[in-house]
């Protein structure tokens, strides 16, 4: 893929999750959630983070999205790709703990990726590694109504773990209904603001957006652990279930990949 565009590498991307899916059969690839997300692990994964750097995607469920993007990176081989949710196969809906330099936790448990992520934020400045890694985490916003989270997120402002980064995939669907029905407005700027995060808002569809927002985060002086809240749509690029609570449980089909494509 080489001399190949963002936007067109985007695409491509998006298309091999899709057809991975439609192989699969079956629902539980949630690929409404997948697609909420997508964009923020693209732009993260391939444009803001360096080799020295660790990701965790907390919100598990989404594996599918990361599988796609690390086959990209070379890091996940085609044979092991294309054994997703086969048996015997490596790669199962979510992150397995067979790769642990690139997956460095198995999250098919929600609430506990950030707690992990503050260990390692927290180990790499005691050891003042030069350069400093920074520490991407990816939360869904109904899994910001796990008290781990928010233990958490205390800890993290305590020890001013400055090369955090947390984001939100902030779709406002949950399992089974709306963030805000189900346990009120976890995601939001100023609860994360109150205990004691540098917060940013964007939408997480945007590359552009994203990009500034990691930016001004990299010009940010202060010690506080940083958020970004990004603004998305649960099954984006589907129009017949985008922004609904059934995106995530639909079987992909030809013809679903096909309206995809014509959308896109």
């Amino acid at each position: 893929m080489k001399n190949i565009s963002k936007s067109r590498l985007q695409k491509q991307l998006k298309l091999k999750l899709l057809q991975l899916a439609a192989k699969t059969g079956t629902y539980h690839v949630l690929i409404g959630s997948c697609l909420s997300c997508f964009d923020i692990l693209f732009q993260t994964l391939l444009y803001e983070m360096k080799p020295q750097d660790k990701f965790i995607l907390s919100k598990g469920h989404a594996a599918l999205s990361l599988y796609v993007i690390l086959n990209h990176q070379k890091i996940i081989s085609d044979q092991s790709l294309a054994s997703y949710l086969k048996d015997n196969g490596q790669l199962g809906i979510h992150p397995p703990s067979s790769l642990p330099e690139d997956i460095p936790l198995a999250t098919g448990s929600l609430g506990h990726g950030l707690s992990y992520a503050c260990g390692l934020s927290k180990g790499y400045l005691l050891q003042k590694i030069k350069p400093r890694p920074k520490v991407y985490c990816l939360l869904s916003d109904g899994e910001c109504n796990e008290g781990t989270v928010w233990e958490a997120a205390l800890f993290a402002s305590h020890h001013r773990l400055k090369n955090l980064i947390v984001m939100i995939d902030k779709n406002n669907f949950q399992a089974f209904g709306k963030t805000k029905e189900v346990l009120g407005e976890a995601a939001s700027k100023e609860k994360w603001q109150a205990f004691g995060f540098n917060v940013f808002q964007c939408n997480g569809h945007s590359l552009d957006q994203l990009g500034r927002i990691f930016n001004k985060i990299e010009k940010t002086k202060n010690d506080h652990p940083n958020l970004i809240i990004c603004d998305t749509l649960r099954g984006k690029g589907i129009k017949s279930v985008e922004n609904k609570l059934k995106s995530n449980y639909i079987v992909v089909t030809k013809e679903i990949i096909d309206h995809y494509q014509y959308e896109t």
